[in-house]
């Protein structure tokens, strides 16, 4: 399946935290910079909410709601939006990569991926998807998460494109 590109199309990575280590930053840096060719790419990180020791269920989902507030006005209307949930369905690199070319042939040229803090995220979120995706029951940290998925787009423009990367 090649489709051809243009650096119209813009992949947006919102995530709640801030990514603090070094070796993280520089692989995800180093698979934009490979992006690049693809899309335009853009991370959005916004500020946790700090979660008491032993809170409530009422206070995690009133930090959740805060969270959430702050991830959809980040979110476009016309956004394809992808959210990482555990719940969501489990794709094989192959599979994910037609995901994100059948979004393009719909007439998305932006597709956001959203990673929520370490409570997860509100249910308003996970309605506004279009997509809830899961890398496994696994549970791995936030920050992990995000290089292991900006390698994964990375990876299904490669099986778009027909590059030997993926093999």
């Amino acid at each position: 399946m090649r489709l051809c590109y243009n650096v119209l199309m813009k992949i947006k990575l919102i995530t709640v935290g801030k990514l603090k280590e070094k070796y993280l930053k520089d692989g995800i840096q180093e698979y934009v910079k490979r992006l690049g060719r693809f899309a335009k790419f853009e991370a959005i990180e916004l500020p946790d909410e700090k979660t008491p020791d032993k809170a409530s269920s009422a206070q995690n989902q009133q930090i959740m709601a805060r969270e959430a507030e702050r991830i959809m006005a980040k979110v476009a209307e016309r956004d394809f939006v992808i959210v990482l949930a555990i719940e969501g369905q489990e794709w094989t690199s192959e599979d994910f990569s037609k995901k994100l070319a059948d979004a393009t042939l719909r007439g998305f040229s932006d597709i956001t991926f959203i990673i929520g803090g370490s409570l997860g995220l509100a249910l308003q979120i996970k309605k506004r998807a279009n997509l809830l995706m899961s890398f496994g029951r696994l549970t791995l940290p936030h920050q992990l998460m995000r290089l292991v998925l900006v390698e994964q787009i990375y990876r299904a423009f490669m099986i778009q494109e027909g590059s030997p990367y993926h093999k």
